[in-house]
This record gives C-alpha cells, sequence and structure tokens, in this order.
C-alpha cells in the first residue's frame, strides 16, 4: 500500500510516499510538516528512507525522520547531507512487497533519481514529471533543460504504457493513463 503522509499539509512540501509491505519505506521526507507523527499513524516501524533528490523541499523532514525511526536513508549521492547509502544508477531496493529500480534522471538536480517497478507498473517520478505534461524546473542549480528532456525520455522508454501508477513530487498521484502524462512532459519540456 502506497500512502502520502504529506496530503493536505498546507506548508510548502514535496509529497512523501509511504510504501508499506515486507520493507517499509519512506520515499522523500518532505518538510514543514510532523513527518513523525504522520508516518506513526499508518506504522510502528521504517526500515529505510528512499530520496528522490536533496532538494529542500524533499529533506526538509528528513532528520527528524531518521531521529525517530533510525532508518538507512539511500539516494543517488553520499555526498549530500543527509545520504547515508549510495543508490545507483539500476541498481534495485525494495520497496514495499516489489523490487524497485533507481534510475538517474538529472535535469531538475543532478542527483535526482525515478524508482520504478515493472511488475506492478508503478514509477516514483520525484520532480521529473507532473500531472498533465509537468515537469521540473530547470531554473535553480543544476536545472539543465536538455539533460531534463533526456531524463523524460528515459522513463517513457522504460515504463511502458502498461504502467499504471505515477507518483509525483508535487500534485496527485496519476493512476488513470499514468504513461500519457509521461509522454505529455516530454512534449511540453521540449518548447521554449
Amino acid at each position: 500500500m502506497i500512502s502520502n503522509v504529506a496530503q493536505g499539509v498546507q506548508s510548502f512540501t514535496s509529497n512523501a510516499f509511504l510504501v508499506d509491505g515486507e520493507r517499509t519505506v519512506l520515499v522523500d521526507a518532505g518538510a514543514g510538516f510532523d513527518v513523525v507523527s504522520a508516518i506513526r499513524d499508518r506504522t510502528d516501524a521504517l526500515d529505510a528512507v528512499v530520496l528522490t533528490h536533496t532538494h529542500p523541499d524533499h529533506v526538509g523532514n528528513l532528520s527528524d525522520a531518521v531521529a525517530a525511526f533510525d532508518a538507512p536513508v539511500y539516494g543517488f549521492d553520499v555526498e549530500q547531507q543527509g545520504v547515508e547509502r549510495e543508490l545507483g544508477d539500476e541498481e534495485t531496493i525494495r520497496l514495499g512487497d516489489h523490487e524497485y529500480v533507481a534510475l538517474h534522471t538529472p535535469g531538475h538536480k543532478d542527483d535526482h533519481l525515478c524508482l520504478y517497478a515493472a511488475d506492478p507498473g508503478i514509477l516514483f517520478a520525484g520532480d521529473l514529471i507532473f500531472q498533465n505534461g509537468g515537469f521540473g524546473r530547470t531554473d535553480l542549480d543544476e536545472g539543465d533543460r536538455e539533460a531534463l528532456i533526456r531524463s523524460i525520455d528515459r522513463v517513457r522508454e522504460r515504463v511502458g504504457p502498461d504502467l499504471r501508477a505515477l507518483h509525483a513530487g508535487h500534485g496527485p498521484s496519476i493512476e488513470n493513463e499514468p504513461y500519457s502524462h509521461v509522454e505529455l512532459a516530454g512534449e511540453m519540456a521540449r518548447q521554449r
């Protein structure tokens, strides 16, 4: 089961997805709300935190989650504050009951990862792809529009039309034809 523990939060935060199952994992920690209580409302233990990237809105609550649950933190770049264990491109990690492959997808930020599980058809897209063709900003440090387009194309080729759910870093999760939103993001990112 996947739930957004940041649902309804009014402060500036990313989504923070709790993936329950064999291995309970938090995908992104969000910022500016009591993530520990939000997690404890759903489970007593947290096996790991996986970061799509280390922008402040995704990691603001990280130290609280780690302190409360003593969970290791996985991310692409162990040089980034808070990241303890490297999750490299094409490496797999268990979230809930499924194996996800980490896809290095720079363009919004150099350490950006998407997480994809082919069997259930689930994609955690971080700030790469949003609903209705939205895509991550490229006007911040480490932003690069051409790299972002390549990353969206890589994800589009990897996931395919049988994608069942896309969980974005901001906005709603998409369970109705999510692949079309991936395709549209690629088109929109190419427009100047």
